[in-house]
């Protein structure tokens, strides 16, 4: 029987730790709202258990969690709808708990942090948003970190900075990619000559499936760092060596985002954290590599290199 729970499964991380925890010969269960596109993306593994739920459900959260000890959450919400993030962990949470489920693990983000008071920016970084989608991060880790205070359920968080990858399309450098790939103009949003920090999504599963089999890992937050500091201007440039062609480019900035924001919504909601473009938040991991050991990183050269291939 499965007894490690991603729900939240079908996304590019979550099917990076799948990977990670098949290759360690475990039978898992992948948790989501359509079947459907958990059989798509899982059905090919037989290690893998499709369970698909409703979060709204108590019952079908319970179920779902069943026979878990651990589950990694994932669960994701559309750009718009930030507040449902309290209101899911904490359905979730009471079904887990229910359900006998012994440890959580929260793939977290930077926004709870607010602007960096620091660079680089360590666990200890105080939890200050000043946006309204950092707020309704920080009180999803509240619940989390609140029910492991009560000793309910053992709980811990991994934020990640902004990812990139094949086929990876919920990615800054997505338009980037894709464009120096097949051609075309990339949309990004700029300055693109700002420090930043990108994680390559098959780095993060090994990371994961580590992370959840170290007791010592529980009751704190960790970070993994991206593969050092870079910019998205030194990245397109990357692209354009790999490909021998100059790349196109499309910038916004804040303004701009505003005013195309008026007639999309998506759009809109990116106004108020393009400070992480300005601003950005780099993280420092060594707590992380001194609990779990070294942490293997692919080169930007290479990531972009897998990425430009799909």
């Amino acid at each position: 029987m499965s007894k490690i729970a991603l729900f939240g499964a079908a996304g590019a991380i979550g099917r990076s730790i799948a990977s990670a925890i098949s290759a360690q010969g475990q039978h898992y269960r992948v948790v989501g709202r359509s079947e459907e596109t958990l059989r798509q993306t899982f059905g090919a593994d037989p290690r893998a258990e499709i369970v698909s739920w409703d979060p709204d459900s108590p019952a079908s959260v319970e179920a779902a969690a069943h026979g878990i000890d651990t589950l990694i959450y994932l669960v994701g919400v559309h750009y718009t709808r930030f507040e449902l993030h309290p209101e899911l962990m904490r359905k979730t949470l009471a079904g887990a708990i229910s359900a006998g489920v012994r440890q959580i693990l929260l793939i977290g983000t930077v926004y709870p942090y607010g602007l960096p008071q620091t660079t680089p920016v360590r666990e200890d970084h105080p939890r200050a948003p000043h946006t309204f989608k950092g707020r309704m991060r920080k009180a999803q880790e509240d619940l989390l970190m609140q029910a492991h205070t009560e000793g309910r359920i053992r709980a811990a968080v991994l934020r990640l900075p902004d990812f990139y990858g094949p086929g990876v399309e919920a990615s800054l450098l997505h338009g980037a990619i894709k464009a120096a790939a097949q051609g075309g103009t990339a949309d990004m949003i700029g300055p693109l000559d700002r420090p930043h920090e990108f994680v390559f999504v098959p780095d993060v599963g090994p990371v994961v499936a580590k992370l959840v089999g170290t007791p010592a890992a529980f009751g704190k937050i960790w970070h993994l760092a991206g593969a050092g500091v870079t910019t998205q201007k030194a990245l397109v440039a990357e692209m354009e060596r790999q490909t021998g062609r100059k790349l196109k480019t499309r910038v916004v900035g804040k303004t701009m985002l505003r005013l195309i924001g008026m007639f999309n919504p998506v759009m809109r909601e990116l106004v108020e954290m393009h400070y992480l473009q300005t601003q950005p938040v780099i993280m420092d991991d060594s707590a992380l590599q001194q609990l779990i050991g070294p942490i293997e990183k692919t080169s930007y050269a290479d990531g972009i290199r897998k990425a430009l291939m799909g």
